[in-house]
């Protein structure tokens, strides 16, 4: 365990200990030291204080950080949809709901867990421990097609042609709004949210280049089915330019205001098709999924209402 301490200056007082310590510690994010505070690992004179003390002239801060904990993804029989499958990749269509790989909070009854039980050690460890295989993500809430590699040397190839954008990727969404372009494209930058850290957005700060294409399939007086084709890969893309046209994704309850998400269990947004050079033979390769039932369901439901 590493322990810091820290002495308010006359200039402190009135400060926030959380504040105070965040700009002391750079280094923690502002999540760690909440729950550092949390946990009773902050002292404030050898008292334990919450993060919202307000310091006094010459108090002494004390903060404890514990050692950090190590978790390994652990093999769970979950079953898998295996769309195709060799010695080198692993094309599985994700269910929504289903997390992709563990994380803080998370460490079980993601889709890592059931390819470590159906693939065991055959999985590239590039991307460590927690994400062995994982080349790229789609969101919980998102259904749809992903590829795993089963070796570094695929890894490599497939990483490098996401980077390249000769990875073909398609959605199929309904968004809010009534879109009134048959197509268009959304090319702005999308970096965190600089107001909720917990959110991307489109902004210019710390930001990195993102290229949506969308395509309208129908209308629906307030909503519009569309096919979206992706240019770069970036966290939530889809979401954060379609919210930042005015057309959210129907049941976005992040990015959008829209009354669905409870029927729809999360955004109605779906990974319908990947297409790749194979890492081993060189073969352009294609693959497509059927709409879920959430999705075919909620496009009869607006054919009712709306056609």
């Amino acid at each position: 365990m590493d322990i810091y301490y820290f002495s308010a200056e006359d200039t402190d007082a009135g400060k926030r200990a959380d504040k105070f310590l965040s700009d002391k510690l750079e280094d923690i994010s502002r999540s760690a030291l909440q729950g550092y505070f949390s946990d009773g690992n902050v002292l404030v004179n050898g008292k334990q204080q919450g993060k919202n003390y307000k310091l006094k002239p010459d108090d002494m801060l004390e903060v404890r950080i514990p050692e950090p904990v190590v978790y390994e993804a652990a093999a769970e029989n979950i079953p898998l949809d295996i769309v195709y499958e060799d010695s080198d990749v692993i094309i599985v269509n994700k269910p929504k709901n289903m997390v992709v790989h563990p994380a803080a909070g998370n460490y079980s009854g993601t889709l890592v867990n059931a390819l470590l039980y159906h693939c065991k050690d055959s999985l590239s460890g590039i991307n460590g421990v927690l994400r062995p295989g994982i080349v790229h993500r789609i969101d919980k809430n998102t259904s749809g097609l992903l590829i795993v590699a089963k070796n570094d040397a695929a890894h490599r190839k497939i990483a490098e042609q996401i980077k390249e954008h000769s990875f073909t990727r398609e959605y199929e969404a309904v968004v809010c709004g009534n879109i009134k372009e048959n197509e268009g494209t959304v090319n702005q930058p999308i970096g965190r949210n600089p107001n909720d850290r917990k959110k991307m957005a489109v902004t210019a700060v710390n930001s990195k280049e993102a290229v949506t294409h969308f395509r309208v399939l129908q209308r629906f007086g307030q909503y519009t089915h569309i096919s979206v084709t992706l240019e770069t890969g970036r966290t939530h893309q889809i979401r954060v330019h379609m919210a930042y046209i005015h057309h959210p994704v129907a049941g976005d309850d992040v990015y959008g205001s829209d009354k669905l998400t409870e029927k729809l269990c999360g955004q109605c947004l779906h990974a319908r098709k990947i297409g790749f050079v194979h890492p081993s033979t060189g073969e352009y390769m294609e693959f497509t999924s059927e709409l879920p039932k959430y999705f075919s369901d909620f496009l009869q439901e607006l054919s009712k209402r709306y056609l």
